[in-house]
């Protein structure tokens, strides 16, 4: 085909798709979608898939998005991390001790989930006696209390202390209570302090029943954190952070992990579409030749290849994969669920493309062809294959969306590459920890939607192509 009449084809065929407004929807969601998957590296962070199996002690766990303030009667507290520069503002130094001042305003019904002072590292004295610097908390409150949180907790190396689950914290808490004249029954004393939410506790009015129903109390906070440096040693605040961690978190929220669920949807895009367009490239071309190769040879030829096309078909596939992923020690990589889904996946298509190439075979310029000498391959791969492409490519958008969705079971299943961010893997994390019983719903409908999206982003585009490429469909 000349250059000429390629681009005048092409121009017919854009002219025609562009009348077909579901094609068009499809290519702008399409477009959307590798966008987002190619830009995953931005729009979150490039260690994503390093860090995903972790768990991440900077963000609050299992918390909605932080819209959903504005759908809700009660106002959560969002996550705050002070650092950098702003943290370095906030400390003085007193002889040998260093002084944290940080202010903060609890406007919120519900308060913050924890309170983190992270990657403050101690240096030990190295003498004979061994010394280590001591960390203080004291928070003054809005109504005029202070509150000694923590008191000369000694630590060396990078320390890590969430308040709110600090045993000595919970003591120092219950401990306070009492002085405050609040009823504790010793023998409830235990149980209160392992199932009281410490934050809500701190945050809340005294009252009688503040353990058991803290009602907010809202104000300026002041938190002071003291830390001791006894001769010999040090404390390094270069990579320090303080971590309101919020009652809710970004767009989509967190899991249990607290690993930020839209970064996991965005990163989990690169996987479905390289997955989804990879097996049905592959299985549409194996399909197409194989049904073509079959519809030529005719005779017995045809009869033992469409024997194990029928024989194929006959397998169940999921079953089979769930077999392969125990076989390959319960979970199967990804480029393995590429090729076991193509060895299913082309079956249907080749059956297809046989009916088609039988037609085809018996047109005129085929036997022309035969008679001026054209062998067996070109007379396939030049007179007979491109005129299956139409279909060849209505059928690849059309076999995407079977694709995206069969690994999407395998992982939800726990077959997947656990390794791998992808939405099934969120799903299947998502039904391990009872997400759906919990009423974790931003950890299972986003990753549920956009496998539903991926899959009609890519049936639109295959219908506007079907309807245009396929001549009995263009009058449609």
């Amino acid at each position: 085909m000349r250059w000429v009449d390629f681009k005048e084809s092409l121009s017919e065929f854009w002219s025609e798709f562009r009348r077909q407004k579901s094609g068009m929807l499809g290519l702008v969601l399409l477009f959307l979608f590798i966008f987002t998957a190619v830009a995953a590296p931005l729009l979150t962070s490039p260690d994503i898939p390093d860090k995903w199996q972790n768990f991440w002690v900077d963000n609050p766990k299992n918390v909605p998005p932080t819209w959903i303030n504005a759908f809700s009667s009660e106002e959560k507290a969002p996550h705050l991390v002070i650092e950098g520069e702003e943290l370095q503002r906030l400390i003085t130094r007193e002889d040998s001790r260093y002084v944290i001042e940080v202010t903060y305003n609890n406007e919120y019904d519900i308060p913050p989930q924890d309170i983190v002072i992270k990657d403050v590292v101690g240096n030990a004295s190295s003498s004979g006696v061994r010394r280590k610097p001591a960390m203080t908390v004291i928070v003054e409150r809005p109504d005029g209390r202070e509150v000694t949180l923590l008191k000369n907790y000694k630590f060396s190396g990078e320390a890590v202390i969430q308040l709110g689950s600090h045993p000595q914290v919970r003591d120092a808490l219950i401990q306070w209570l009492k002085e405050e004249g609040v009823p504790i029954d010793p023998t409830e004393e235990f149980q209160l302090k392992t199932l009281m939410d410490a934050t809500k506790v701190l945050f809340g009015k005294v009252s009688d029943d503040i353990l058991t129903n803290p009602q907010p109390l809202k104000g300026e906070y002041k938190f002071k954190i003291i830390f001791e440096t006894p001769a010999g040693t040090s404390v390094s605040f270069d990579h320090a952070k303080v971590i309101f961690t919020g009652r809710t978190y970004g767009w989509l929220g967190t899991d249990f992990k607290g690993r930020d669920l839209i970064a996991g949807i965005i990163w989990g895009s690169r996987v479905s579409l390289v997955i989804g367009v990879s097996v049905a490239v592959f299985s549409v071309i194996i399909g197409i030749f194989y049904g073509v190769t079959s519809a030529y040879l005719g005779g017995w030829s045809d009869e033992m290849m469409m024997r194990f096309q029928e024989f194929m078909a006959s397998i169940p596939s999921l079953p089979i994969l769930i077999l392969m992923g125990t076989y390959f020690g319960g979970h199967i990589k990804l480029w393995q669920i590429v090729v076991l889904l193509v060895i299913f996946g082309w079956v249907g298509i080749a059956r297809v493309a046989r009916s088609m190439a039988l037609q085809i075979k018996e047109q005129t310029y085929i036997e022309a062809a035969r008679v001026l000498g054209a062998g067996t391959g070109r007379i396939i791969f030049k007179h007979m294959v491109p005129q299956l492409l139409p279909y060849a490519f209505a059928q690849m958008a059309l076999s995407v969306p079977g694709a995206v969705l069969s690994e999407a079971s395998l992982s939800y299943l726990g077959l997947g590459d656990p390794t791998a961010v992808t939405w099934g893997q969120i799903l299947h994390d998502a039904q391990k920890a009872g997400a759906a019983v919990n009423g974790y719903w931003w950890w299972v409908i986003p990753p549920g939607l956009a496998i539903a999206l991926v899959g009609l982003t890519f049936v639109l585009i295959g219908t506007a192509l079907d309807r245009v490429l396929n001549p009995r469909l263009r009058g449609l």
